[in-house]
């Protein structure tokens, strides 16, 4: 494997997100474009990518929703690259990427099957906030980042 990481800034890159996450998901778990991809989608959106060469592998986005707290979200690696690390690796520039922006705090809505997995990258799970909900149960879990790092 040579993984490269990319914060996404042309079309082409956004493309290779968006093919990771219809071939890891929406394929998957029958869900169609449209809930797959939703208002946040866009140029407007930060998206992270995962290259193996110039192979899409793994993906994640995130995106301002205050002043101070921003969300990732849509975390997905191709299956013959799950269990490498590359999620964690997409989490960790993404946060990276916040810290830079001036956020203070990071906020997941997970799949309940993924909560062991954002434990162990420093986030919490917080029973006071409702997660939405439509293919997956879900609930949200937050990360408070100190002096611009996670």
């Amino acid at each position: 494997m040579n993984i490269r990481v990319i914060r996404v800034k042309e079309e082409f890159e956004r493309a290779g997100a968006y093919y990771v996450r219809i071939q890891a998901m929406a394929r998957k778990y029958g869900i169609t474009l449209r809930e797959e991809f939703d208002e946040i989608d866009g140029p407007g959106c930060n998206y992270i990518l995962l290259l193996d060469g110039e192979f899409p592998s793994a993906t994640c986005r995130w995106f301002k929703i205050s002043d101070k707290t921003a969300e990732i979200g849509r975390v997905v690696v191709l299956p013959e690259y799950r269990g490498k690390g590359l999620g964690r690796l997409a989490v960790s520039e993404a946060e990276k990427h916040i810290a830079e922006s001036g956020f203070e705090k990071i906020e997941i809505s997970s799949r309940e099957e993924a909560v062991g997995f954002y434990e162990k990258l420093g986030y919490s799970y917080n029973k006071t906030k409702t997660a939405h909900s439509g293919t997956f149960k879900c609930v949200y879990m937050e990360k408070l980042l100190t002096n611009g790092k996670s």
